[in-house]
């Protein structure tokens, strides 16, 4: 599964997540660049989640659930998720990209990018459960990338 590699032109992996993207101070979603899609792949997915929140909430939180990104995409511009991809709901009630919000401390945040031998027939709005099923057997690569927000 090497091969597959998620960055991001804002940060670091590992590093400090830009204010402009924090749910409360812009929320614009990253740009992210994809590197290294495995041949076969026909389409990439992407979830965002907070696992610190287990302590604040009491579950992990998801911020972003994306799917039928196109397999040639260079990676998702900033604010600009790529023609062909479907959003899914987040825990902030609705489907696109909801920054990070801690409630009460530094968290650390996930961005996992899955290559996948196939084209989801998931509609908008889907959570992350239904793509988790619906990716199941299908996950080819993946790759991952971690930034911190405080509040």
């Amino acid at each position: 599964m090497a091969g597959l590699s998620l960055a991001s032109g804002a940060f670091e992996d590992g590093a400090e997540i830009p204010r402009k993207h924090g749910y409360k101070h812009g929320n614009a979603s990253p740009p992210l660049v994809i590197r290294g899609a495995p041949e076969g792949c026909a389409s990439l997915a992407l979830v965002m989640d907070d696992p610190d929140a287990v302590g604040a909430v009491g579950r992990v939180w998801v911020h972003w659930v994306l799917w039928n990104i196109p397999p040639g995409s260079a990676g998702i511009d900033e604010c600009a998720p790529p023609e062909g991809s479907v959003e899914g709901t987040t825990d902030f009630g609705g489907a696109g990209y909801g920054g990070p919000a801690p409630p009460d401390r530094r968290h650390t945040y996930v961005f996992r990018l899955y290559a996948l031998d196939a084209v989801l027939d998931l509609e908008r709005g889907s959570t992350r459960r239904q793509l988790e099923e619906s990716m199941r057997g299908h996950v080819t690569a993946k790759a991952e990338l971690r930034g911190t927000f405080a509040p």
